[in-house]
């Protein structure tokens, strides 16, 4: 069984003109960070030309289908019928995407059939982290 997930999908963006473009961009998930997701916009949707990609909790896009949460750099919160905006804060600007429920919904069933909810605990080798963590300090 594979330890990544990808998974691309269509964002809204909206902006202050009335039209809302479609831009690809690509959910990830890895067993070896079990806590996170990515999500990755390429480069010709991005306002500096590059490819940019944003980790947060995979607990915040789950919460986030049913309420609005977030306070930092990153906020999701449900949008009329099968609609979930992400919202992500940078010095630079705010980006808001909306993106369809079903498909974030598709996305963590896969995510929970690799790592259940509440067992993130058990993919994480502290021992491993710490000596990375620790090498070259002495």
């Amino acid at each position: 069984m594979s330890t990544v997930i990808e998974q691309p999908v269509e964002a809204r963006l909206v902006a202050a003109a009335p039209r809302m473009p479609s831009i690809p961009a690509t959910l990830h998930y890895d067993r070896s960070d079990p806590f996170a997701v990515r999500m990755t916009f390429p480069a010709p949707a991005t306002l500096e030309g590059v490819e940019v990609c944003w980790t947060f909790a995979r607990e915040l896009l789950t919460s986030g289908l049913e309420d609005s949460v977030g306070w930092g750099d990153v906020r999701v919160r449900p949008y009329g019928y099968d609609r979930t905006v992400l919202e992500f804060h940078a010095p630079e600007g705010t980006a808001v995407v909306h993106v369809r429920s079903g498909e974030l919904r598709r996305f963590l069933q896969r995510t929970t059939e690799l790592v259940p909810v509440g067992l993130e605990h058990l993919q994480v080798d502290l021992d491993h982290d710490l000596a990375e963590l620790m090498r070259g300090t002495c």
